[in-house]
């Protein structure tokens, strides 16, 4: 008989919709759609203030309808993991599905598991977001191999992160799974649409940055990109549309924002983008940009699948295997010279050139799929 009741630990609503939350929601949707009993454990209380320097970490809009969601864990009371990990052992979730992305996680998630697991039931899988962080923290590798004691299987996005797991995991099954597409932003509009809705010129080549600004995904290195592209090409039509709210501190950046050279063509949205607005950034744009510093899989990436919107990815971590070059996108290494090159590249092929292999890429980024991995690893 198969599993019918699962557990998803991890983001989700009250908190806002960040990739990771919407991730976990769309996941217990088609678990639901499956016919899976299916709930979400997501925080009361989440990150402190040093992991999160954003303005707020609570979304104010509605909760996503017919997903079961509890509030239920407090990611640095450690009675509260033995309380909640209590509850799962009691209720016996046949499969428990907990993401991984930071080590400061380690201790919670390990915690609850620990004591889900004695009730010799449960199966959990671990969706393994990163294993080795972006930005090192002391600690990393002593909280990572904790949490992953009891985990019983793994799934994994990208080869970087499988090839980073075994160096902690070596014995524990591990499968490679394409990350989805995130198709519950809304349909594909038009980019006539798109742009009226932004205020953007319709003649205007629109290079789209989208997501929270964090140090390792390369802005400066974009806007210095930029700086070289317009020195070299007086084009006035290039804009520079930079959608997402800093995590870094912005002052790290004003001097590049307010450079003369490119101050008047960027275009800054940079407070927290709400759900429904996600495909008119997307869809007002020519291409996508993810000038990476470092990465192991990007939750941008299936987004701009999603849209239909080529991609310039860096030659770092998992990026260049989702984007196939001059086929989705083109990759580029991260520096700004390559970077301004391959824009130079992009407009001159045109998005048109990119459309066919894009589509046809995009075709393997099913959820039915991930949900098909999980089971299997049980």
């Amino acid at each position: 008989m198969p599993p019918k009741k699962i557990i998803i630990i991890g983001s989700a609503y009250p908190l806002r919709g960040g990739g990771i939350s919407t991730f976990n929601e769309r996941l217990a949707k088609e678990f639901i759609d499956e016919g899976f009993d299916t709930t979400i454990y997501t925080f009361s209380y989440q990150y402190p203030s040093f992991l999160f320097p954003g303005k707020t970490q609570y979304s104010s809009e509605p909760a996503p309808e017919n997903i079961p969601i509890k509030v239920k864990i407090n990611s640095v009371n450690p009675f509260n993991w033995i309380k909640t990990g209590n509850e799962l052992k009691r209720i016996k979730p046949d499969i428990i599905v907990v993401r991984y992305w930071l080590p400061f996680m380690g201790p919670c998630f390990g915690t609850i598991l620990r004591r889900v697991k004695k009730n010799h039931h449960t199966k959990v899988i671990c969706i393994a977001d990163n294993i080795l962080p972006h930005e090192k923290r002391p600690g990393d590798s002593i909280f990572t191999k904790y949490f992953i004691k009891p985990v019983d299987g793994f799934i994994t996005m990208s080869q970087k992160v499988l090839g980073d797991l075994n160096q902690f995991s070596k014995n524990k099954p591990a499968q490679l799974v394409p990350h989805p597409l995130y198709d519950n932003f809304g349909e594909i509009v038009t980019k006539e649409e798109a742009r009226k809705k932004l205020n953007i010129n319709s003649d205007d080549k629109v290079i789209l940055f989208f997501g929270f600004i964090r140090k390792y995904k390369g802005l400066d290195i974009l806007l210095n990109a930029f700086k070289i592209l317009n020195s070299k090409n007086n084009n006035k039509h290039y804009k520079l549309l930079i959608a997402g709210e800093f995590y870094d501190n912005k002052k790290n950046y004003e001097e590049l924002l307010n450079d003369p050279v490119i101050k008047d063509r960027l275009i800054l949205h940079t407070e927290f983008i709400s759900d429904s607005d996600v495909k008119y950034y997307l869809c007002s744009a020519d291409c996508l940009i993810q000038p990476y510093r470092s990465a192991t899989q990007s939750g941008v990436t299936p987004l701009a699948y999603h849209f239909e919107k080529p991609m310039i990815v860096t030659n770092v971590g998992g990026l260049p295997s989702l984007v196939p070059d001059r086929k989705a996108g083109l990759i580029a290494e991260p520096n700004a010279e390559s970077i301004a090159a391959k824009i130079t590249e992009y407009f001159e092929l045109g998005e048109g050139f990119f459309l066919p292999g894009l589509r046809e890429e995009k075709k393997k980024y099913s959820w039915e799929n991930m949900v098909k991995a999980i089971l299997n690893l049980v």
